[in-house]
This record gives structure tokens, C-alpha cells and sequence, in this order.
């Protein structure tokens, strides 16, 4: 029996071919899951997931009169009845184009597929092999679809950190393809009491939200395939601004929300009316007016859950240290919420280079402790995604030092810090942007960032300052008209 790796390497190879004509990996992506998801549902057809696909619809249909000069108009003609089709299904199908002209490769395409019963092998195909199609497709950075993709070794750590509940609500306001979802369901398909959290857990629990429309299509093909949403009447999946409203309160919130603080949307807070040729969203609730999304989903993270919800947010270091807005915001989830676990990730294990970012645990509620722990691995770690990539190991520890069970059982360690609100809100600009390791490789200037990190750094200073600096222009024309 082939390893998962195996068919992933053949599916995704053909993306060469598909490359020669024009298609970006991101499209090939999107094209071949369309193929491959008509497979599969043809093969689990005889479970107990209602799939719902139309009988001229089916991988049967689509494969059995295989004929090259009418497949593509055929083709076309599925996609197109699949869009109208009620709840995930007709998301995982809106607006959908054939980009395949070549009748010839499609239909060599579809034999290929159709040459392996994917739902067969030992493994988890629904997950392995579409999650390895989506990790290939994450290393076209270039395209900008490696943003949309977190490594999965750490979100599997937040999950069993967080250990969630099987009779919890659990969203993500910017899903991407799915990866915080689908491991929340991982670790609650198994701890269901019976069948009617069973059915709470794949129709009710999960939730998500993403911008893009081709990434969200991406993200319900993949939950579908898991038997995820199949209720039309309860999406699982919307597209669109997350930020643009209050969302419905949840008990558990697990996102990574884009990196990159540039948005031609201001959120206000303040009651202010809009400047003219401002695009601006009202959220009373909010604590800081702002046009930097990642301070704004932390503010719109904090207003989903419910009093007592729990959120683990990945976060980069400018929302460590902003001034402004972001001092603001830091000093009102000190003050409002349980803001109780710092994680920092070490660099080299995103697809995009120079990402320096970390993992913020917060309760909606009041602290006891009033004190943030910090692990820090970060400092002298090495990692890269071809030749040292992270694993769940390198996670262990910071998961054992997190106590899922019972965090008033924590204790310090080389990696592991505690630090208290008195002490953090006495610090500049109450700085969260904590390390206390001794930095072994700068000890060489040889081992210093290489030059594209550094700059990449020193471009996110410049844009801060940007941003505050048309913010303080802002309030003085307003101020001189008045």
C-alpha cells in the first residue's frame, strides 16, 4: 500500500504540467481538490455522511463517458450545478471556473485520480493528503499562499493545550484553509459521550470565517471531506471581513490571523464619525480606534467569547510592543481578561521569511494570578522548513509546562517564566515583549539575521511609525476645521 507522502508527490508533480499553463499553484490547488473531492465523496458514498452531490454530478458521471472533445464542456457544466447547491456544498463550489482548457489534461488528469482509492489507505487520506496538497501549496510564497497556512505541529500544540470540550462552540475568525478547526475536531472525535454530541460536534461546534474566497472554498472542501457541516441549514464557513461585525458569542476561539498591520480599514471605537474618504467600521466595543488589523482582531477576539471562553491567538511581536492603540489594547486585557500564557515561536517555520511571532493564551475573564507566563522558543533555536522543520516534539515540552489540567500547578524553569501584571504595567509602554535567555548566536556577528530579516524588520518599524504619524495628522486637520 503506497504511503500517503507518495500520492502526494504524484498528485502534486503534475502541477508542472498544469504550471505550462499558466495556472498558479494556488489555482492548481483549487483545480485538482475539485477532482479530488469528487472522488472521494464517490467513494464514501456508502457512509453515513450525507454528501448530497446531484446523481449528474458524481465522480461516476464525470468519469464513466470519458470522452475528450465533450469532457470539458461536461465538466464545466458539474461545476456549475454544484455552485447552486444549498449550504457547504454550494460554498465549496461558488463561482467556480474550469482553468483546465486543455481537454486532454483533464482528462488525464481525472484518469490519474480515478487510478487510486484514496479512501482506503491506512491513514487519514481526508487529512494527510489534502493537508500535504495544502502544505505544498503553502511553500509558493511568492504567490502569498503561505499566509494562509500555519504549521500544523503547532496548532496541535494549542489544541492540546487548550484541550477543548465536545459540548463547546469553537470559531476562528480568520480559518485559512481550516488547519484550527480541523485539529480542534481531531482532538474531540474521540471524546464524544454519544451520538448526539457526535452530531453537535460535526454539524454546531466549529465555525469559521475567512476573507479570500478561493482559501475559504479551499477550507470547506477540506471540513466537508472530514464529514464536517454537512447540515445545509448551519454553515460551517462564511466569506467575509471578520472585523466588520460583532461575531455570535463562542466558548473557544483558536486563530492566526493575517500577518501584515497595513489596512485601508479604520475600526472606530470612539463614537467618532468617519473622516470623508475613510472606509471604517463602528465597533463600540472596542477598546482603541485603529486601522491595524492584528490589534483589531485581538479586540475582536476578546468580544466573541462568552464570559469565562478561552482564545489562543497567534499574534506577531509588533503587538508586543505598539504604542498607541496597542498600549491601549494590552493595558485593557490586563485589566478585563485572564491574560495568563506567552508562547514565543521561533523563526524559520513559517513560509514567509522574517516572521517573528508567538502564541497569546487569554481568558474573558477577570485574572486571579495576575501573572502572564512566558515560554520562550525562540532564543538559540534553529529551525528551517526543509532541512530542520518543527515537529511535535520540539512542542512537548511547552505543553507539559503549560498543565492543561490545572495551571496553579506550573512551575518555572530555564524556558519558562512567570511575570507579574504590577511588574509588566510598569514597564515602557507595557512592553509584553519579555526574554531573558542569553542569545548564544549573536555572541557572533556571523550569526546575526541575515540581511532580509533585518530589513524585513526595520520595514514593519517604519510602517508603524507611519501609521501613527497619519493618525496625528488626522486629529489636527480635524481639530483646525473645527
Amino acid at each position: 500500500m503506497k504511503a500517503a507522502s507518495g500520492l502526494i508527490q504524484k498528485v502534486w508533480s503534475y502541477a508542472h504540467v498544469l504550471k505550462d499553463d499558466g495556472l498558479a499553484f494556488l489555482d492548481y490547488t483549487e483545480q485538482i481538490t475539485y477532482l479530488l473531492f469528487l472522488k472521494m465523496a464517490w467513494e464514501q458514498r456508502a457512509t453515513s455522511i450525507e454528501y448530497g452531490i446531484p446523481p449528474n454530478c458524481t465522480w461516476e458521471y464525470l468519469s464513466g463517458n470519458i470522452n475528450t472533445s465533450t469532457l470539458t464542456k461536461r465538466y464545466q457544466k458539474i461545476l456549475k450545478t454544484l455552485s447552486e447547491q444549498p449550504g457547504l456544498l454550494g460554498l465549496i463550489f461558488t463561482k467556480p471556473q474550469s482553468k483546465i482548457n486543455d481537454p486532454a489534461k483533464l482528462r488525464r488528469l481525472i484518469e490519474m485520480i480515478d487510478s487510486e482509492n484514496w479512501s482506503s489507505l491506512d491513514v487519514d487520506v481526508k487529512g494527510e493528503i489534502y493537508e500535504g496538497l495544502l502544505s505544498k501549496n503553502a511553500e509558493d510564497v511568492r504567490g502569498g499562499a503561505g499566509q494562509y497556512f500555519t504549521p500544523r505541529p503547532v496548532i496541535r500544540a494549542i489544541v492540546e493545550a487548550m484541550q477543548p470540550a465536545s459540548t463547546m462552540k469553537i470559531a476562528d475568525p480568520a480559518c485559512g484553509t481550516g488547519g484550527f478547526l480541523l485539529a480542534a475536531f481531531d482532538w474531540l472525535k474521540d471524546r464524544t459521550k454519544d451520538s448526539k454530541e457526535e452530531r453537535f460536534l460535526r454539524n454546531r461546534a466549529l465555525h469559521g470565517s475567512e476573507l479570500v474566497s478561493s482559501v475559504a472554498r479551499l477550507c470547506a472542501m477540506n471540513l466537508y471531506l472530514h464529514g464536517i457541516g454537512a447540515d445545509p441549514a448551519r454553515p460551517v464557513v462564511s466569506i467575509g471581513d471578520s472585523l466588520s461585525k460583532k461575531s455570535p458569542a463562542v466558548d473557544m476561539v483558536l486563530t492566526n490571523p493575517p500577518f501584515g498591520k497595513k489596512s485601508s480599514i479604520t475600526i472606530i471605537s470612539d463614537g467618532r464619525k468617519a473622516e470623508r474618504d475613510e472606509i471604517s467600521y463602528d465597533r463600540s466595543e472596542f477598546w482603541a480606534t485603529t486601522s491595524n488589523k492584528q490589534l483589531n482582531f485581538v479586540q475582536h477576539v476578546y468580544s466573541m467569547l462568552k464570559p469565562g471562553g478561552r482564545a489562543a491567538m497567534v499574534i506577531p511581536d509588533n503587538v508586543l510592543f505598539e504604542a498607541g492603540a496597542g498600549e491601549k489594547i494590552r493595558r485593557a486585557l490586563l485589566q478585563f481578561g485572564d491574560v495568563h500564557t506567552l508562547l514565543r515561536l521561533p523563526t524559520g517555520i513559517w513560509y514567509s521569511t522574517g516572521v517573528n511571532a508567538n502564541v497569546l493564551f487569554f481568558d474573558k475573564s477577570p485574572s486571579i494570578e495576575k501573572n502572564i507566563w512566558v515560554y520562550d522558543l525562540r532564543t538559540n533555536k534553529n529551525f528551517t522548513q526543509r532541512r530542520n522543520p518543527i515537529d511535535s516534539t520540539h512542542l512537548s515540552d511547552f505543553v507539559k509546562c503549560y498543565k492543561p489540567l490545572n495551571r496553579k500547578h506550573r512551575v518555572e524553569g530555564e524556558c519558562f517564566r512567570r511575570y507579574s501584571y504590577e511588574d509588566i504595567l510598569k514597564r515602557d509602554k507595557a512592553n509584553w515583549d519579555i526574554f531573558w535567555l542569553k542569545n548564544e548566536s549573536q555572541e557572533n556577528t556571523e550569526n546575526l539575521p541575515r540581511p532580509d530579516i533585518l530589513a524585513s524588520e526595520i520595514m514593519a518599524l517604519l510602517e508603524e511609525a507611519i501609521v501613527e504619524f497619519r493618525a496625528v495628522e488626522k486629529t489636527l486637520k480635524r481639530d483646525s476645521s473645527q
